[in-house]
């Protein structure tokens, strides 16, 4: 280890804003901190070397070696990787340890189920990491599943509160929701316009604003215009921290309904502003909010009903936002994870196993 700062080599996409903020919060630890990344992006303070760019999944298998020279250029004292099937593969072949994997979701819940050559080589990067952590029980158990011998730690992304924070009820507009979930096919905008589409049947003056941006955006406008919601859907992109809050600040509901989901850093985000969420009914949102606000998996018309119901009911919806806003406040500080996760960095270094 380093005689000044411990450095932290994180492997992951320098254009997630996950990964940059788990750098930036670990700058401000004390450490030094440096990125291999086959998606470069700025991130202050952080060192980057870039790997050649991925087209499609199989070309992780052909960048083995440029993480490795990378890492040994590095010289890091501890190896982190987000995303089990493409950087945790790398890390993996590096093989410099201590190495923590972090899953993310998918990786863990879709992709190993897709065939028997997948989930092995899941379960076998995954036996090369001293520390796994994952952002839901569910998520845990499935790296318990193929690593039974490897630590595993729940340790969420949290929520930076003090730019996440409710905003007075009575100023919003009365009829405005929003989706924080990438126009991709896991998140089911498509769905989301569709049941969007009979809420404005009964109240006309519904809004909805979409955030994220994604690879259906041409989609999803061409649906918008066919539904005759050109004019009440905002497709507003990805924006940053403050553009999100800005948006999060005037509506009243949000609504993310994926096919497969971790604990969603949007779902926490909209919890933490007070706004009353309408969910997917899948276990990691079952441990953050009330079975009210879980609709039945590509179920249009549940999710339409729920969304009137909360429309015509306003002390209701201000009643479950108020108790999002609380929860986040007792169990979803950003602070307090990255603080967990520091110490367990700093376990490892130190030669033990982390608690």
């Amino acid at each position: 280890m380093t005689a000044t700062a411990p450095h932290l080599c994180l492997l992951g996409d320098a254009s997630s804003v996950h990964v940059q903020r788990w750098g930036r919060e670990m700058l401000a630890r004390g450490w030094r901190v440096s990125l291999v990344t086959a998606r470069p992006a700025p991130i202050e303070g952080v060192e980057q070397i870039a790997l050649p760019p991925v087209r499609r999944s199989s070309d992780w298998l052909w960048r083995a070696g440029a993480a490795r020279r990378a890492i040994e250029r590095l010289r890091p004292d501890i190896v982190h990787a987000h995303y089990l099937t493409s950087y945790g593969y790398l890390a993996a072949r590096a093989g410099q340890q201590p190495l923590v994997m972090t899953a993310w979701g998918s990786d863990l819940l879709v992709t190993p189920k897709r065939s028997a050559p997948l989930r092995w080589l899941t379960a076998w990067a995954l036996r090369r990491a001293l520390l796994i952590t994952g952002d839901s029980a569910d998520l845990l158990a499935a790296a318990r599943a193929l690593a039974p011998d490897v630590p595993a730690r729940l340790v969420h992304w949290g929520v930076e509160r003090s730019r996440f924070a409710p905003a007075p009820w009575p100023d919003k507009p009365a009829a405005e929701a929003v989706s924080l979930r990438s126009w991709e096919p896991n998140y089911r905008i498509n769905a989301i316009l569709r049941a969007f589409a009979q809420v404005r049947t009964r109240r006309p003056e519904a809004r909805l604003h979409l955030l994220g941006g994604g690879a259906q955006e041409a989609a999803l406008r061409a649906l918008a215009a066919d539904l005759g919601l050109r004019d009440s859907v905002q497709f507003h992109g990805r924006l940053d921290d403050a553009g999100m809050a800005a948006v999060l600040a005037r509506c009243k509901l949000s609504i993310s309904v994926p096919h497969s989901d971790a604990t969603s850093v949007s779902l926490l985000e909209s919890m933490a502003c007070g706004l009353a969420v309408i969910a997917s009914d899948l276990p990691a949102n079952r441990a953050w909010l009330p079975a009210e606000a879980l609709v039945p998996l590509n179920d249009s018309d549940a999710l339409a009903a729920r969304w009137l119901a909360l429309l015509n009911n306003d002390a209701r919806a201000a009643a479950l936002g108020a108790r999002n806003a609380e929860r986040i406040a007792r169990d979803g500080d950003r602070r307090v994870q990255m603080d967990a996760m520091d110490q367990l960095y700093r376990e490892l270094l130190g030669g033990g196993q982390a608690h």
